[in-house]
């Protein structure tokens, strides 16, 4: 629903956003009131510990003060609670209340002050415990009045427009007749936006690692929201209910579906092929695409015994014998990648840490136990390449191709022109070339691929959680021939296109417009659902059993969630109108896929056995995001490789899933 527009401008937040934090706080102020109700009657009588009845005025102050602002918080609690997402008919007094409770900040800060005056000056001769209890009054009034003014910075919207853009198409030639100052206000305005974007995905993934990976993927995802949703008249916590009831629709969609027959052999295989070889293979070559992202990734996966491993070794003296670009000084990058391959210092050709724009890290080495010159690139493009880019989403995508395909040009100057895999090959002619790579690393590899496979017409490539939307129709057919890509579960990444993007937009759109229930009652249904699992809720419409004079106001439809015409507007009418065309053209992941999903129920407990499946999967199957808590999760590449390796381990399981190892069972 559009964000609530008050002291003259529109905030992030929703008028029926306020239900979860006003009755946090209700509940805090009424254990406030309680309390301090009790040291008023236990000093009943005899104020005048200091002789001058301060005490006195002030807890009666500050019971008057917290009864008032009990109230209004009461009144915010249930006038939030009403109407629905698209019908804030009923919550229409929402602003005056938060101007009456802002109101009451005012006095509350005075009252804060005086407990601190009275403390500081006035408090000899009294209670030691009245002391106390007035200090921990005053110290909770300035810690609720700090809270509030960090909630303004999170829910503050730099492009917060008090008046709406109506839908109109934007002339053309418009943006070219911009100012100059205009054009930069709106730059700023937009680096804002995403900022804050980033802030709330921090905050919302802070068990999450805070490394630069986990950073950078933090500031694309908020770039992509910051843009994408930017034409929607949508707050944060809309988008966040859309995706709760979107999973849940998409469980019952993948409950009522006839189970599926695994396929056991590719049907573009060579003969012998079969699945369980290519797993292996997978398997084998996931370790090297893992080890290339070097120490933080090892000392993450092996945190006990990572430390120790790489402490010894790390300022080794290196041998000759390979040229080693970039990298720490200590060379701990290095070290775990021989840690992680169990190969030995000769086996390495060239090592590469060189991370500038379009420019990623790679390594070459001989596999002797594959019989293989293998190729790995590390699946992180330099940050400076997103800074690039525009936050357009389109633009996104397309500068992030952009910069796949530069990056594995550049991969295969130094290859080709620097005369590495000569070397390499000179040293072991009967080996064949392999190529690996996980996330952006595959995307550059899988492409890597495609421009060495005339000059090697045997290599393999090998792509891990490969980004979705990589290739065309024809060219992901002819890379059928000599790349895999795996994808885990229901990774995001692989999923992530333009037309994916627009079907979820959509998606989110028809299914908020169109749910009558109230939002806290969506968020709240959608938290037990992920916890605890259960059934999913029906949610139905806002037609279902109610009849039309007893809604608030009309129904406003999807169409009015949109501010403004966007690219993917035409994409909001429904799957059968003749409107519903695609504004881009699709791509497709490179070559064969295998899938890899958990097996058996989705919920289970922490001792529960994990069991993997892989099934042969058609490129077709991704061309929809799907909702999971697992989104980001299953698209690590120490996930996928635990995964692969439970698929080719006959070791029983082990005790939970964050603890799994090599020792899971496995299932095909």
């Amino acid at each position: 629903m559009p964000g609530m527009v008050v002291f003259g401008r529109r905030w992030g937040i929703a008028s029926d956003d306020l239900v979860f934090p006003g009755s946090f706080e209700l509940f805090i102020r009424v254990l406030w009131w309680i309390g301090t109700m009790i040291l008023f009657t236990y000093h009943k009588g005899h104020f005048d510990c200091n002789e001058r009845g301060v005490l006195h005025s002030y807890l009666v102050g500050l019971l008057v003060v917290l009864a008032l602002i009990i109230l209004s918080l009461c009144a915010i609690v249930y006038v939030s609670a009403q109407g629905t997402i698209t019908n804030p008919g009923p919550r229409r007094s929402m602003p005056a209340l938060v101007y009456l409770r802002a109101l009451l900040y005012l006095p509350e800060l005075v009252w804060a002050c005086l407990g601190a005056v009275w403390v500081s000056d006035d408090s000899k001769g009294c209670d030691p415990a009245t002391v106390g209890a007035v200090i921990a009054a005053v110290v909770a009034s300035w810690i609720i009045l700090l809270f509030t003014g960090i909630g303004v910075v999170f829910v503050f919207d730099p492009l917060g427009d008090p008046r709406p853009q109506p839908p109109t198409m934007e002339p053309l030639g418009v943006r070219d007749l911009q100012s100059s100052e205009g054009s930069q206000f709106l730059s700023t305005a937009r680096s804002l936006a995403v900022k804050v974007w980033e802030s709330r995905l921090r905050l919302l993934c802070c068990c999450l690692p805070q490394d630069e990976s986990h950073r950078a993927a933090f500031s694309s995802i908020a770039q992509l929201f910051s843009s994408f949703f930017s034409d929607t008249d949508l707050v944060p916590s809309d988008i966040a209910a859309g995706l709760a009831l979107l999973h849940q629709e998409q469980d019952k969609m993948e409950k009522s579906r006839d189970p599926e027959v695994i396929v056991s052999h590719s049907p573009s295989s060579p003969i012998g092929e079969d699945l369980e070889t290519e797993l292996e293979k997978a398997a084998h070559c996931m370790q090297f695409a893992a080890a290339a992202y070097g120490w933080p990734l090892y000392i993450y996966s092996n945190p006990l015994t990572g430390p120790c491993k790489l402490s010894g070794d790390c300022c080794r003296s290196r041998a000759a014998e390979y040229e080693i670009v970039g990298g720490d000084h200590l060379g701990c990058h290095f070290s775990s990648i021989l840690q992680s391959t169990g190969l030995q210092y000769r086996d390495f050709i060239h090592v590469s840490f060189h991370n500038q724009i379009y420019e990623i890290p790679f390594y070459v080495a001989l596999d002797h136990k594959r019989e293989a010159v293998l190729v790995a690139v590390r699946g992180t493009l330099s940050l400076k390449v997103s800074l690039m880019c525009s936050s357009d989403l389109s633009l996104d995508l397309v500068c992030l191709l952009q910069g796949i395909c530069q990056a594995a040009s550049y991969i295969y100057k130094k290859l080709v022109n620097d005369g590495i895999l000569n070397q390499a090959f000179s040293i072991a002619p009967e080996y064949k070339l392999v190529i690996t790579g996980h996330s952006l690393g595959a995307g550059a590899a899988s492409v890597l691929a495609i421009l060495l496979r005339n000059s090697f017409p045997t290599l393999q490539c090998y792509a891990f959680s490969p980004p979705g939307g990589l290739l065309s129709k024809a060219l992901a057919d002819y890379s059928k021939d000599f790349v895999i890509s795996v994808v885990l579960g229901k990774d995001l990444v692989p999923r992530l296109s333009i037309p994916n993007m627009e079907d979820l937009k959509r998606r989110i759109l028809k299914i908020v417009s169109n749910c009558n229930k109230p939002k806290y009652r969506i968020l709240l249904q959608g938290c037990w659902y992920e916890l605890f699992g259960g059934d999913p809720d029906d949610f139905p419409t806002e037609m279902d059993n109610r009849r039309e004079e007893e809604l608030g106001q009309p129904l406003l439809g999807e169409e009015s969630l949109m501010i403004r015409h966007s690219s993917s507007y035409q994409s909001l009418a429904s799957d059968d109108s003749p409107a519903h065309t695609a504004t881009h053209l699709p791509l497709f992941l490179p070559g064969r896929v295998l899938h890899i999903t958990e097996d058996g129920p989705s919920r289970r407990s922490c001792f529960s056995q994990v069991r993997y499946r892989a099934d042969w999967s058609n490129e077709m199957a991704f061309r929809s995001i799907l909702i999971s808590p697992r989104m980001l999760a299953d698209h690590m590449p120490d996930a996928v490789l635990r995964a692969l390796n439970s698929l080719t381990s006959d070791r029983p399981f082990s005790l939970c899933p964050s603890s799994l190892n090599n020792s899971q069972r496995n299932t095909i």
